[in-house]
Parts: C-alpha cells; structure tokens; sequence
C-alpha cells in the first residue's frame, strides 16, 4: 500500500484510468478509424490537409466520451482533492475525456488538451471555446477570425502546461503513475524529476511499466485508488 503523504501528492493518470469506463480507443485492427491510421486524423498535417476528416473523428471521440460515466477510480481522486484541496492534490492527466471533472474533480491539469473545447488555430492562447456534440465547421476565434480546432495536443505538439506541472514535481510529497507508462515521457520525465527532490514515487498499474517507482500496486485504477483514498482519509 502506498503511504498516506505528509505533504501534496501528484498523481498522473493515462488512458488505464478510464479504461474501465469504457472509453473506446479508437484503434481498431491495424489501428485504423475509417480506413486511416489513427495518427493521419491527429496532426496538424491532418488538419491542414482535411479539416472536416479530423473534425469528424474528433465528433465521434466526443460523443464516445459522452456516452460512458467516470469509474471508481475518477471517483476517488476526485473525492481526495475535495477532501484536501486542490493545493495539496494535483491531478495531472493525459487523458482528453473529461472525466475527472465530471466525477467532481476540483482542478484538473489537462495536459493533452480536452475534446470538450476548441481553440483558435492560429494561437492556442487565445480563448478556448466550449463544444458539445459536433463541432461547427464554421466556428472561427473570436479575437482573429481563425478557423477553430479541437483543442488537443496533436502528434508533433508539444503538451500544454509542463511548467506548471514541473513546478508542482518540485514541490510533491508523493507522485504517483496510474494507469501509464512510467518508461515512457512524459511520465518518465516526471518520475525522474520528482525522484530529484526526494519525493516518493508509486505506481498503479495492473502491468507495472518497470520505471523506477519504490512502490508498485499491481491492480486496476478502479480497484486500487477507492481502497487507497479510504485509508488516507480515515
């Protein structure tokens, strides 16, 4: 079990934390959507090549996530931060569904973007737009009147908000990896960053990744962050 934190803890959730919500993958055999290799829909060569393919593929991944509810362990993390705090428990996540706010999650870091918003092609500081159901193909920012696209980190990009997750390594009790690869960046990154200043580093996973992590819970998402969350807060 890993230990209840003195301090703040940062915990870094990848797609096996909503896997048992269901959320579809969208590889099917070859892993291919409609005949086109996943990373051909999710660039920004796709999407100056043929906007209205990848807004389609991004209409089908939000109504997907629309359609499924967050699992007990979305549940819990969420009821850990409102029980300490946003201060205390950072929630970083990889994940583009939402799901953590929609289980009650005060703060998330969304640092691969959300498909519940757009943003201006031309400038991913300018205001990002709220979408539900299909994106209009007409939509443009509001400041420069340039086409809206959705406002996920595509291949190529880099992730958003890495400063401020850097900052929140530097100073965390505890990290700890659910559902990701500990051996693969970012999550690589982050481990050896949080190792740097001492923190201790755990990891979630029903197949460990073998990254350097003290403890390892061998079990899904789901099934260990309840019981984990339960023993912190008694």
């Amino acid at each position: 079990m890993i230990e209840r934190p003195e301090g703040s803890v940062v915990f870094l959730s990848g797609a096996g934390l909503s896997a048992a919500s269901g959320i579809p993958t969208f590889r099917g055999a070859g892993g291919l959507w409609e005949g086109y290799d996943v990373t051909q829909v999710a660039t920004p060569e796709a999407w100056a090549a043929d906007p209205a393919l990848v807004r389609r593929f991004y209409d089908a991944r939000r109504a997907a996530a629309a359609g499924v509810k967050p699992n007990a362990g979305h549940e819990a993390l969420a009821r850990l931060q409102r029980a300490w705090g946003p201060d205390r428990v950072k929630l970083v996540t990889q994940n583009i569904d939402g799901l953590l706010q929609r289980a009650g999650a005060v703060e998330v870091i969304e640092m691969h973007g959300a498909l519940r918003e757009l943003r201006c092609e031309d400038s991913e500081s300018h205001p990002h737009v709220p979408v539900a159901g299909a994106q209009d193909p007409n939509a443009v920012c509001a400041l420069c009147h340039a086409p809206l696209r959705p406002a996920i980190v595509w291949f190529g990009e880099m992730p958003v908000h890495m400063d401020r997750i850097q900052s929140e390594l530097f100073q965390c009790d505890l990290f700890v990896s659910v559902g990701t690869s500990g051996v693969v960046y970012p999550a690589a990154g982050f481990v050896r960053l949080a190792r740097m200043v001492g923190a201790r580093c755990a990891e979630v996973n029903p197949e460990p990744s073998g990254g350097p992590f003290a403890v390892v819970v061998t079990e899904g998402a789901e099934v260990a962050l309840p019981r984990l969350v339960d023993s912190w807060l008694r």
